[in-house]
């Protein structure tokens, strides 16, 4: 499953009410609607995958290009990267929205000194990035063209992502609020609480700084409740028509995350199409492999 080809800048970096506009207006956003709009009735997806993928590059003219990694090549590489929405079947998948990732490299407002920023506002300037576009994390950018594909009355039945996603909390809490549900991959080192987990506030003293709620459960790995659940626990799941049972047991389990996380989600590689993506995703969220006995 490949992004489109990040060419232009009528469909990145930009807020949803914005390009919602240019729908209103007859223009590209009005395009993109209609080819989301049809690609959701011809492919009656099972669910929406957020990925991304690169686009090797010589040279440093094209925009948003830098060294950066890229599971094209599999690699650190000069490439660009597009982030994309896909609906997705087991046998089909199609682009619904996509962004060009603009590092922080090529944005001047980040720039360590005067003259570095002068350098990049001029590369912007050659390669007609408007003044709006910034740098925004992949994961942001996969909630802005969830909100404008929401603004287009399309809703997800499901979202699926690997780790380079489904490790960003704030991507997570994200979804969450949107109502939005998910299967992402996640790490047995990320940290959370248990679902029943709420945070108290202990009673005010009357002097001093009022007392903030806190979390009186101790967070653990996820990996920890997974390996205590012991064997009974497991259940044998198919992920798709015409495949045996899927590899070792799997535990299922609902969990709190144990603290936003404000960096950018590590890189991600991109699976070759959406029966594996599908099928991969949906093993590993909160089902994670207990160890043999």
């Amino acid at each position: 499953m490949r992004s489109p080809v990040p060419t232009g800048w009528a469909a990145a970096g930009r807020g949803a009410g914005e390009q919602n506009a240019d729908a209103g207006k007859g223009g590209c956003g009005a395009a993109r609607r209609r080819l989301a709009l049809r690609a959701v009735d011809l492919v009656a997806p099972e669910a929406w995958v957020l990925d991304d993928t690169g686009h090797v590059k010589d040279g440093d003219a094209s925009p948003g290009v830098a060294r950066q990694y890229t599971g094209t090549a599999g690699k650190v590489a000069n490439c660009q990267i597009a982030v994309s929405v896909h609906a997705v079947t087991d046998t089909c998948s199609a682009a619904l929205n996509w962004r060009l990732f603009l590092p922080d490299s090529w944005d001047d407002a980040l720039a360590e000194d005067e003259g570095q920023a002068e350098r990049i506002a001029e590369r912007r300037r050659r390669c007609a990035i408007p003044e709006q576009v910034r740098h925004r994390p992949k994961w942001q950018l996969a909630l802005d063209m969830l909100d404008e594909l929401a603004a287009w009355a399309l809703v997800p039945p499901l979202v699926v992502a690997d780790a380079g996603y489904g490790e960003a909390t704030a991507l997570r809490l994200g979804l969450t609020a949107r109502g939005i549900p998910y299967v992402v991959s996640v790490k047995g080192a990320t940290t959370a609480y248990p679902s029943d987990a709420e945070p108290q506030t202990p009673p005010y003293a009357g002097t001093g700084r009022r007392p903030v709620a806190k979390y009186r459960t101790p967070r653990s790995t996820l990996r920890e409740p997974a390996l205590a659940a012991g064997r009974g626990a497991l259940r044998r799941v198919r992920w798709r028509r015409g495949e045996g049972l899927a590899g070792p047991g799997r535990r299922q389990g609902r969990i709190r995350p144990a603290a936003p996380r404000s960096a950018a989600p590590p890189p991600t590689q991109p699976s070759r199409n959406a029966d594996q993506r599908l099928s991969h995703l949906a093993a590993r969220f909160c089902r994670i492999p207990v160890a043999p006995p």
